[in-house]
């Protein structure tokens, strides 16, 4: 596990962005793209908004996303949607760079199978595994979609729904995260990060706690 520290958000996001342009470079080197899965949530606002005006080559970048509630596009409790309007359509990608898990389907079922087989074909149907996975953390200790005492924490999946009692979400699955070359858990305040290091010590029960601890960079303010 790596930790960054740092005293403040910006500096936090700084970080990131350096990390992420050191990935870009290696990528250009070896003329392959790098696949991104960014989280949901508020807690990348800063974060997406810094990437807006800030210079990268997005051009060999895939976004994904790790997760989304089940509601239109349009909606203001869309993941899609709140990257969009705070980044996306502020930098320079080819929409056919962007993979975000369609929610216009007449049900979750499909939703999820057409997101899976999405993955899927990226991949050429081998091994799942995203250069960056960027994700966040509740106050439960919940990441992505899957919270808490859930029977599906364990599972091997690619995409599953999962229901709540204030949406109907997909989401990727532990296996997947853990299965990324880097994931990049964000801890964006002094609260969260406080919040993380009590949870550690509650078990396998709480999701965070079961990411893969060899590929986990914590991205902390002090």
């Amino acid at each position: 596990m790596k930790l960054i520290k740092t005293n403040n958000e910006n500096s936090l996001i700084n970080q990131f962005i350096l990390m992420l342009k050191k990935e870009i470079i290696k990528k250009k080197k070896q003329k392959k793209r790098l696949s991104l899965v960014i989280s949901g949530g508020k807690s990348p606002r800063n974060l997406f908004k810094k990437l807006a005006y800030t210079k990268i080559d997005w051009k060999i970048i895939d976004i994904f996303w790790g997760d989304e509630r089940y509601v239109s596009k349009n909606s203001k409790d869309s993941n899609y949607k709140l990257a969009l309007e705070l980044f996306l359509k502020k930098i320079r990608i080819n929409k056919k760079n962007l993979y975000p898990i369609k929610t216009n389907y007449k049900n979750i079922y499909i939703c999820c199978k057409t997101y899976e087989k999405k993955i899927n074909e990226y991949f050429n149907f081998k091994d799942i595994n995203f250069d960056i996975f960027l994700i966040g953390m509740g106050k439960d200790g919940h990441i992505l979609s899957l919270f808490p005492k859930s029977n599906i924490l364990k599972k091997k999946f690619v995409v599953k729904s999962v229901a709540r009692k204030d949406f109907k979400r997909i989401t990727m699955s532990l296996k997947i995260i853990n299965n990324s070359k880097k994931i990049c858990l964000w801890l964006n305040s002094k609260d969260k990060s406080k919040k993380y290091e009590e949870l550690k010590i509650s078990g396998n029960k709480i999701p965070v706690n079961n990411l893969k601890k060899s590929k986990l960079n914590v991205f902390k303010i002090n």
